[in-house]
């Protein structure tokens, strides 16, 4: 008996499990929000911290039986490995987990790196269930019943939405996991193997309507892609404009998706999309076959007429430096971009993206890739590799300490796009320069998110 009241007393007990969140992109971390209701279903108390908003609590991390670590993506696994030191240090029993993409990804360096447990945590359920099974065995007798837990920071410190004068709130959520597509350089992939799942439409509008209250005025569909599942995520956005007219949102999108579903964009429109991401990557047909983009140049452009013609603006990703994209792709896409008029439609940290090849990546399985000389750096979770042009390798570095100059610099994204192709054309030695105003009055500005996009 007495041993049944100390595992309730451990499963309950404020601060017990303690979930953080080292980045996701700006936005509040959908990382922590769904684990955070999962544990509490199951009658946890369960803390929180996000150190991309706020510092490390070190009262919170020695008190914790059980600490898991989200890493949906690169950046935050490699914040999360340093943490992982540092709550060690703090707490050297406490059972330690990361979860999401890039632990399953990185288990074997993980777990033999002062990690306990990894799970890509496709559902909450699952941590939940770790949890259950971890926190049973641990003693008690440091925990305090009277600690209040379990407040994630205001969503007004993350970054807010942006067009022109106009600021808006953002809040985030996901209405799938996955994605059915099998894109080479994608992260998602090797997890889901061409499977995605849909969240429930009231688990989904139940947490926007949450986020509303809290003064979200703009949401964030932050799936792999919102399209895998059209009539899902149409039902959920009709339901939250007639809950919520004002509300505006975004959503990320593959442009093979935006040609097949043309038809829903007006109505996008009419719900209040401001803009669309998709993942362009690239213009070389080259690249896109080895990514397996299954888009072309015109599909781009295909899509950015019947995007832009519903009154809505696409905001296209690249990977500019890959093993296989020339300078004369580079100075292309330049010039794609200014022709369109999408300068302040990139973010300038998308001109300096190089390709990110984790273990188990899809590329790895590429007769192109195989013939590159990788060598796996476990301690930065991807595989090195070196351009067969050395001016690429040199435009990336130049590029990206300039970027990140001009970011700290708050220099404008039309100034430092100019720079860029200014660099990009001296090192090609021609005469391939800008072809239009530098005038901001010919270049329109675009909504955007504060935060630049990286992974």
């Amino acid at each position: 008996m007495e041993t049944e009241v100390r595992t309730l007393s451990a499963m309950h007990t404020p601060g017990a499990v303690l979930l953080i969140s080292c980045y996701e992109l700006g936005h509040r971390p959908i990382g922590l929000t769904r684990p955070l209701h999962a544990l509490k279903a199951a009658g946890f108390a369960p803390d929180a911290i996000d150190i991309a908003v706020e510092p490390l609590d070190t009262e919170k991390v020695a008190r914790a039986l059980f600490i898991g670590i989200s890493v949906p993506m690169h950046t935050a696994l490699r914040l999360g490995v340093h943490l992982v030191h540092r709550i060690r240090e703090i707490n050297p029993d406490v059972s330690i987990c990361m979860y999401g993409l890039y632990a399953t990804l990185n288990a074997d360096y993980l777990l033999s790196h002062g990690v306990d447990f990894c799970i890509s945590n496709t559902r909450s359920e699952e941590l939940v269930e770790l949890v259950e099974s971890v926190i049973q065995k641990k003693s008690v007798e440091r925990l305090d019943d009277s600690i209040s837990v379990g407040k994630l920071p205001p969503l007004q410190v993350y970054a807010q939405f942006e067009d022109k004068d106009e600021m808006r709130t953002v809040g985030y959520t996901e209405t799938t996991h996955g994605c059915k597509h099998l894109c080479t350089h994608c992260p998602i992939p090797p997890v889901y193997n061409g499977k995605f799942f849909v969240v429930e439409r009231d688990i989904v509008l139940a947490e926007i309507q949450e986020q509303v209250s809290q003064g979200a005025t703009h949401i964030t569909f932050g799936d792999p892609d919102f399209l895998n599942g059209p009539t899902h995520g149409l039902r959920i956005l009709r339901a939250m404009h007639e809950a919520s007219p004002n509300l505006t949102f975004d959503f990320t999108t593959k442009i093979e998706h935006i040609l097949k579903h043309r038809k829903h964009f007006s109505e996008f429109a009419q719900l209040g999309c401001r803009f669309v991401i998709s993942a362009v990557e690239s213009l070389s047909e080259t690249v896109l076959t080895i990514l397996e983009k299954h888009h072309t140049r015109a599909d781009v452009e295909a899509a950015i007429d019947i995007v832009h013609g519903a009154g809505i603006a696409l905001r296209p990703t690249w990977v500019p430096f890959t093993p296989w994209t020339t300078l004369e792709d580079y100075l292309e896409m330049l010039a794609f971009v200014e022709t369109h008029r999408l300068v302040y439609h990139v973010d300038p940290v998308q001109y300096a993206v190089r390709l990110l090849i984790p273990p188990g990546s899809y590329l790895l399985n590429r007769p192109e890739t195989k013939t590159l000389s990788l060598t796996l750096d476990e301690t930065a979770f991807s595989y090195t590799w070196e351009h067969p042009d050395a001016r690429m390798d040199e435009l990336h570095k130049t590029i990206n300490a300039l970027v990140e100059n001009d970011a700290r610099m708050d220099v404008d994204t039309l100034d430092t796009f100019y720079r860029i192709w200014e660099l990009a054309a001296d090192m090609h030695s021609s005469r391939h320069t800008p072809l239009g105003s530098r005038s901001k009055a010919t270049h329109p500005p675009a909504p955007r998110i504060t935060e630049a996009w990286f992974c």
